[in-house]
């Protein structure tokens, strides 16, 4: 006579099954194969097993047999079915997609799942499952320009190389302003986190002034160097590049990176790099303050402490802004820049290419 196989089940394997077998939340198909699994492991036969659970011996011998070659991941989850082959979709996809990316509704931007079934003729949940499996999404949309700077490989080479191979006995810094952050106080108290609803805050708010926040980035450490004044001119940024200079040791050059601001350029900025010549200034190309690795930083730091808090006066902006950036430098992590300027170009010639055939349709 046929006998099954033994199994054997390791301390661990037996305390999930057991918790599957007599969890009251578990669903009941686990509930009835981790207690297979469990009489089997206590040297019950499966004609035992099925007549002990109500089943047949064929599903004992099925999830033993599964459990045998691929453990607990072999009975948590059913095998893959094969199912009707979808002919409707397969007749149909390819206008959906079509229809996604080539054509706009006649009265709106983009298409939604419920527009775009109704010009079809077909329901909305294969309009649905067609994006699904194509990654489309035509209700983001991302902000995208390309840089028309006639140096752009001059500048890109120059910036990316000072990332990827930073001189020897110099400082890499990039700098920028985040400028105009307002002091935003809501007209009310939100209401707290808790489970099964968000925090909350009011739509209206009351204006109580603006700073400028002017921030260096060290590249290699990650650490921040800043100041935040009323104001963005090329008074300001010339303070600000004063403070560098106190903030850094004196024997580095300092090779600065920084976008195409006019205050940036003002005669009386020049001047003074003039009168410092361990300063470095590298402009990086227009439109692309992707390259200006502060960048990122200013992101973290809106989206983490400026975009969802309350201030009542410039003073308590300020002071956040502060805390975050004090913080940030008790552990600071630098961010890795990992492109090199041949990947770059080729990512530009593929969107200058999309956007020369979109021009020319």
């Amino acid at each position: 006579m046929r006998i099954a196989r033994p199994i054997v089940v390791g301390d661990e394997e037996r305390k999930v099954l057991v918790r599957w077998a007599r969890g009251r939340s578990t669903p009941a198909r686990l509930v009835l194969r981790g207690r297979i699994v469990l009489l089997a492991a206590d040297g019950r036969q499966n004609k035992e097993i099925a007549a002990q659970l109500a089943t047949s011996r064929q599903t004992v011998g099925l999830w033993r047999d599964r459990f045998l070659v691929q453990g607990l991941a072999g009975i948590e989850k059913d095998a893959p079915r094969g199912g009707r082959p979808p002919r409707q979709r397969r007749a149909i996809e390819g206008r959906i997609v079509e229809a996604t990316t080539q054509e706009k509704p006649r009265a709106a931007t983009h298409w939604t799942t419920r527009t775009l079934a109704a010009e079809l003729g077909i329901s909305h949940s294969m309009v649905a499952r067609v994006w699904s499996a194509y990654g489309l999404k035509p209700h983001l949309v991302r902000t995208f320009k390309l840089s028309n700077d006639p140096q752009f490989l001059e500048k890109l080479e120059d910036v990316v190389g000072l990332y990827l191979n930073p001189p020897e006995h110099a400082l890499v810094l990039s700098a920028d302003e985040k400028s105009q952050i307002q002091a935003l106080d809501r007209t009310q108290p939100g209401l707290p986190l808790r489970p099964g609803r968000c925090g909350t805050m009011t739509h209206d708010y009351k204006r109580h002034g603006t700073t400028t926040l002017f921030a260096a980035l060290e590249v290699t450490k990650g650490k921040v160097i800043s100041t935040c004044l009323p104001r963005h001119r090329h008074q300001e940024w010339i303070k600000f590049l004063r403070l560098i200079d106190a903030k850094t040791p004196p024997d580095l050059d300092l090779h600065v990176i920084a976008d195409n601001y006019a205050t940036h350029k003002h005669p009386k900025v020049k001047a003074w790099l003039q009168r410092h010549p361990r300063f470095h200034i590298h402009f990086i190309p227009t439109s692309s303050s992707w390259l200006n690795l502060v960048e990122r930083f200013l992101r973290e730091l809106t989206t983490k402490q400026i975009r969802r808090g309350a201030f009542p006066s410039v003073a308590e902006l300020i002071a956040a802004i502060q805390t975050y950036i004090a913080a940030h430098n008790q552990n600071p992590k630098p961010l890795v820049w990992t492109a090199t300027v041949a990947k770059i170009m080729a990512k530009v010639g593929k969107a200058r290419a999309s956007l020369h055939t979109t021009r020319s349709a």
